[in-house]
């Protein structure tokens, strides 16, 4: 039976999902088919133009229709940060599946209230932390847990972009806490605490600082010029639940990154790296053999590294960006039609999102922040 798809956004990331749940079965066979039912977008004339170009049945200016619909079977939300509680709680309560873009909430609170209101609905969520879902992350995770590079004991991660680099660049809703939540760790730090939970466990506690580097940003109407109250940078020393120690380090301000997300793991008996700019690379380091052949070696994904397989038969040919969001709406899919649970769900993603408060929060005090970790 056809899944009725339901999406609320039309910017970048509506894109996104569109194409991904429209690639789906393609790609993977064993999902249900998708129904494109309605698509929402505020301004009645582009909710209409976007339903025609993504492939939509239906268009709508009130994502209410789209929650109540009967045709909608699983809402995706990829709007504006500070309306994801409310729609995402509607259509929990309308009894549809969910599948919204990061972060859940502007505020703990409210991202406490999606995560209870899923676990209690009983209905499949996912979070669009789609880098964990690329097969070369995938396989660091089973090198990990094979015991390849020993006991993780270091966990060094940066996420950097410049989108916010220029001071000169116009005031948005991002610069503003009721509308964005945070800023550099609401948008990037996010996605490098899930990928650093999922590698080495949960984080235990932390200490950390922050700074708004531009603090003020001209109004777009030449007004004047309106504070920015979110982090431009964030750095923060963790303690996992392990024992292990990390640093995460975040900045939107970084002249030249785009998408520095990199990482690397230290063992007792070696080192994962990897940078998303090459998302089709891992670097394996062992400390095996004779010294003089030892080194750092480039594992290149291909079919050896599912599901890589499932878009090309060939290593070297690369996966993109759209191709993770097409394994994450698949991981919904299955989901829905009774397969394995989504990963990361609200669940999951209240406790990535627990960290980049509390790194907030430990900036704010100068202390040391603890965790739940249970």
């Amino acid at each position: 039976m056809a899944v009725g798809l339901g999406l609320i956004g039309t910017g970048f990331m509506g894109k996104a999902h569109a194409l991904a749940y429209g690639a789906a079965r393609a790609v993977f066979g064993d999902v249900p088919p998708v129904r494109m039912a309605s698509l929402c977008d505020g301004e009645p004339g582009r909710a209409s133009a976007f339903a025609d170009q993504f492939g939509f049945a239906a268009a709508t200016s009130n994502w209410r229709a789209i929650v109540e619909d009967p045709d909608v079977d699983l809402v995706s939300i990829t709007t504006p940060n500070a309306l994801h509680c409310e729609m995402a709680l509607a259509a929990l309560q309308a009894g549809k599946a969910v599948h919204c873009e990061k972060p859940l909430a502007i505020t703990l609170a409210d991202a406490r209230t999606m995560a209870a209101a899923a676990e209690k609905a009983g209905l499949a969520t996912l979070v669009g932390y789609n880098y964990v879902h690329n097969p070369a992350f995938t396989h660091a995770g089973r090198l990990i847990a094979d015991g390849v590079i020993g006991r993780p004991v270091h966990f060094r991660g940066w996420v950097d972009e410049d989108y916010q680099a220029d001071p000169d660049l116009a005031w948005t809703w991002r610069a503003k806490r009721t509308e964005a939540g945070l800023g550099a760790l609401g948008d990037l730090g996010c996605h490098l605490v899930s990928m650093a939970v999922a590698l080495m466990g949960p984080i235990a506690s932390l200490i950390a600082d922050t700074q708004i580097v531009h603090a003020t940003r001209p109004l777009s109407d030449g007004s004047g010029r309106a504070a920015v109250e979110n982090e431009d940078t964030a750095s923060a020393i963790v303690r996992f639940a392990s024992g292990a120690q990390g640093t995460l380090c975040t900045s939107r301000v970084a002249w030249g990154r785009k998408n520095r997300l990199d990482w690397e793991v230290h063992g007792t008996r070696g080192t994962l790296s990897f940078s998303q700019e090459r998302m089709n690379e891992l670097t394996l380091y062992v400390n095996d053999g004779p010294a003089a052949r030892q080194g750092f070696r480039t594992i290149l994904t291909g079919p050896g590294h599912p599901p890589y397989g499932a878009f090309c038969p060939a290593p070297g040919h690369q996966l993109g960006f759209g191709d993770l969001k097409t394994i994450e709406a698949a991981s919904m899919l299955r989901a829905i039609a009774g397969g394995p649970p989504t990963r990361p769900n609200f669940t999951d993603a209240l406790a990535f999102e627990a960290v980049i408060h509390a790194i907030d929060e430990a900036s704010r005090c100068g202390q040391r922040v603890t965790l739940q970790t249970s």
